[in-house]
């Protein structure tokens, strides 16, 4: 299962809801669809439906955290793993 990102909106919020396998192949496009909503501060990333992802896209997403886009349904074991790579870059 590769990963599939799906864009909502209301208002002025932004939600991509992120499902599957998120590994270093996948951050291309990622970064790509959250290039588009350049300018919007009030985007999310939805991690409800990830069951499985790589150190790249752990840092991947912990920078996008520090750019201001906020994680939301973040599972446990995803953000234990996004503090340790924080703690390792001081």
């Amino acid at each position: 299962m590769t990963l599939r990102i799906e864009r909502s909106s209301e208002a002025e919020l932004v939600v991509f809801t992120l499902t599957g396998r998120m590994e270093i192949q996948d951050l291309a496009e990622l970064q790509r669809v959250l290039s588009q909503e350049q300018g919007n501060p009030r985007i999310v990333l939805d991690l409800r439906d990830i069951v499985l992802i790589d150190r790249d896209a752990v840092k991947f997403i912990a920078n996008c955290e520090l750019a201001g886009i906020k994680l939301q349904n973040c599972p446990p074991y995803i953000r234990a793993w996004i503090g340790k790579e924080e703690n390792n870059r001081l």
